[in-house]
């Protein structure tokens, strides 16, 4: 007749103790580098820093209408800190620090300047999945506007200067082909003079919009 073997309730004790502690020590050095990998400033992305100089032209917007207000400053005021909720939502979204804006970013700072070569680069937007002249691209994307003046033009974080998209307001039925001038944290974002031609009466922020490449 064999008879089982079975651990002694201390033993049981010590190893469940053990065991414990391993996987609390692995949760802890988890934890810590998690922690470590904190959100990335606009020194850090050319994503971030797009979206840094978005929040600031907005801001400043913002100042202005407080500074020298009329009849429909407060609903002007009101769509751009909509425009602003939006674009700190990317900013969290992407890894960045969430309402950093163009004016206290590192980069913008002398002392944090990149030498030629490393801001070169940074400009690049990232252009992983190429697309054909006439694809629709960026789908779900919302377009907001970046607060500059000019001509009719459009940044991008996908598309490189140069490029040409057509961005067309779903709630309208409005189009606009526009030529990437610069580098921005979303796909299409359209400076005053783009937006005015596709917007609703009011708003500052296209939810439903189709993004085209067409040159």
């Amino acid at each position: 007749m064999s008879r089982r073997r079975t651990l002694s309730t201390s033993k049981k004790a010590a190893l469940l103790v053990g065991a414990a502690a391993v996987a609390g020590g692995g949760a802890f050095v988890m934890a810590s580098t998690s922690n470590a990998a904190g959100p990335q400033s606009a020194a850090e992305s050319t994503v971030c820093q797009g979206l840094a100089t978005a929040l600031g032209n907005n801001l400043k917007f913002i100042d202005g209408q407080r500074a020298a207000p009329d009849a429909q400053s407060e609903a002007r005021i009101a769509n751009r800190e909509a425009v602003i909720a939006e674009i700190q939502r990317k900013q969290e979204a992407s890894g960045c620090v969430v309402g950093e804006s163009a004016q206290d970013s590192r980069a913008t700072q002398p002392s944090q300047a990149a030498q030629p070569s490393q801001a070169a680069e940074a400009a690049q937007p990232s252009t992983s999945a190429p697309a054909a002249a006439g694809e629709q691209v960026c789908n779900g994307s919302t377009v907001t506007l970046s607060g500059e003046g000019g001509a009719p033009a459009a940044s991008s974080n996908q598309f490189p200067a140069g490029t040409k998209l057509k961005v067309t307001n779903l709630d309208n039925n409005k189009s606009t082909t526009v030529e990437v001038t610069s580098v921005s944290g979303s796909c299409a974002l359209l400076n005053n003079a783009a937006f005015e031609q596709v917007r609703e009466p009011g708003k500052f922020l296209i939810r439903r919009a189709v993004i085209e490449k067409v040159g």
